[in-house]
């Protein structure tokens, strides 16, 4: 009968320490979830179709424009929403109190565009 005890005892206690170590390993292991940030994406578009328009450009020209500016828009999001561990969604999405990163996504985006558009130094005569 001693025996058992003990035994049961030790199932107990190895049962304790388990549950010790999977609420630490829940609470300090895992990576805080990220929050939410709204971008109001429609006016971010709208002002570079109005700009594309009025460029009067070729359509070859434009259609290389578009999918460079929808590459560098794509890295813009991305590099912010990492930067801030937010997840984004369009600010319609969003009823109310996310913080909205539209001006910073903007700046992110002329930064990339600007960069794309100065020559490479190595090409330079």
């Amino acid at each position: 009968m001693n025996d058992l005890r003990v035994l049961a005892a030790s199932v107990l206690l190895a049962a304790g320490m388990a549950a010790v170590i999977s609420a630490a390993v829940v609470r300090f292991g895992a990576a805080p979830a990220p929050g939410i940030a709204s971008v109001r994406l429609g006016e971010i578009a709208t002002a570079w179709a109005v700009k594309a328009a009025g460029e009067n450009s070729p359509a070859e020209t434009t259609a290389a424009n578009a999918r460079l500016w929808a590459a560098a828009l794509e890295t813009a999001l991305r590099e912010t929403a990492a930067r801030h561990r937010v997840v984004l969604l369009p600010a319609r999405a969003v009823a109310a109190g996310a913080p909205d990163l539209t001006h910073e996504i903007e700046a992110a985006l002329a930064g990339t565009l600007a960069a794309s558009a100065s020559p490479d130094p190595e090409t330079r005569p």
